[in-house]
């Protein structure tokens, strides 16, 4: 799915932008509604996961609604066509992303948990740059018709759909009643723990200072990287977090989680500033690459530490919980970012990352300091 899901998106904002007209204000706003959409759907489809004590069925209706919606984009004539397909795409997403991290945190033993996520970053984001790299020999053999690439999303999407449902088999598990209780008891949010409230707060800083990848497509178009071109930004950013992602994660196994995720905080802070700065294509892509790595470093490793911090029959829950208030973070950062732009250009919006990041970092470096201090205490 990735491999479809990127071969639209590395080609998105220029369509969006250069053909239908739009601004960056808009293609924001969109990337922001999108995944905000898909933090909501994952909200209730990981309280169902854990109410019905079954995963692969709503990721089967996840992964097909976002296959069904790939045929869309090419058939665009107007934004609200776009909009509509986006929207829907990443319902898709947030109805298939809860209930499959629960099922690998039940899957992979305790002790190789952070490998096991890793892994699944690793994996998932190969789609990321094979989806991209495809888009670029596409668009070499249709001379930039953008509407013809598309076409060819649906392919990997609905071979998708069969091999979920023909491929993966579900553990048998009981059925637990108590979850469905958070979506309307908020007391009962109490009991998910610190632990578990700390990795939302952090992660939702993060997200606040790590708005959407388009404009890191539109950063590498603004330094004179050519449409046909433009994709391998996502193809560079995602090789680089397929190949961090894995050792992060073994490592992360082995010493304390939240050092690397300072370290990957700290990473995205030179990326915001090389990206705000640069004047050659050269630079920016340094800039992705490290954006990247940053990814590597902090994606599987939340992951990791939601599943350490919940119990089996609240995880669901509990990862739904945290794209929810995730994806909204990201629509006020994307609406932001894609202002900013419009006002000030690449560097204000940039700077404003780099801003927030050094925020997110302080709070992680008192947050690390207090946990050294009470564990010397004991």
């Amino acid at each position: 799915m990735d491999v479809s899901s990127e071969l639209v998106h590395s080609l998105l904002p220029i369509f969006m932008v250069t053909t239908l007209g739009a601004s960056t204000m808009s293609l924001g706003l969109l990337e922001g509604l999108a995944e905000g959409t898909a933090a909501i759907s994952k909200m209730f489809s990981g309280v169902l996961s854990d109410w019905l004590g079954k995963r692969k069925a709503l990721a089967v209706v996840g992964y097909g609604l976002s296959a069904i919606t790939k045929p869309f984009f090419p058939l665009a004539h107007s934004i609200e066509w776009v909009f509509a397909a986006r929207i829907i795409d990443r319902v898709g997403k947030g109805v298939r992303g809860a209930p499959r991290d629960a099922l690998l945190g039940e899957i992979a033993p305790p002790e190789l948990r952070g490998a096991a996520y890793g892994l699944r970053q690793s994996l998932d984001t190969v789609g990321a740059f094979v989806g991209p790299g495809l888009a670029i020999f596409l668009m070499l053999l249709f001379a930039g018709d953008i509407r013809a690439v598309y076409w060819f999303a649906a392919i990997p999407a609905f071979l998708c759909v069969g091999l979920l449902i023909f491929g993966v088999h579900e553990p048998n598990r009981k059925k637990s009643g108590s979850a469905a209780k958070f979506a309307i008891n908020k007391n009962e949010l109490k009991k998910l723990g610190r632990a578990y409230w700390w990795v939302v707060i952090v992660g939702s800083a993060l997200t606040l200072a790590r708005f959407s990848e388009a404009f890191l497509i539109l950063r590498a178009q603004d330094a004179g990287l050519h449409a046909t071109w433009v994709p391998i930004v996502m193809v560079v950013m995602s090789v680089v977090y397929a190949l961090a992602a894995y050792p992060a994660g073994v490592l992360s196994d082995r010493m304390d989680r939240r050092f690397i995720l300072m370290i990957g905080v700290g990473v995205l802070i030179f990326a915001d500033l090389i990206l705000a700065f640069a004047g050659s294509i050269g630079g920016v892509m340094l800039g992705v690459g490290l954006w990247g790595l940053h990814m590597g470093l902090s994606q599987g490793l939340l992951a990791t530490l939601i599943a350490d911090a919940t119990p089996e029959e609240w995880r669901g829950t509990a990862f739904g919980l945290f794209n929810f208030i995730s994806g909204f973070v990201l629509l006020a950062a994307s609406a932001i970012a894609g202002y900013l732009w419009d006002v000030s250009g690449p560097q204000g919006t940039f700077m404003a990352g780099a801003l927030f990041t050094s925020l997110a970092f302080a709070g992680l470096l008192v947050t690390r300091k207090k946990s050294v201090m009470n564990k010397s205490l004991v």
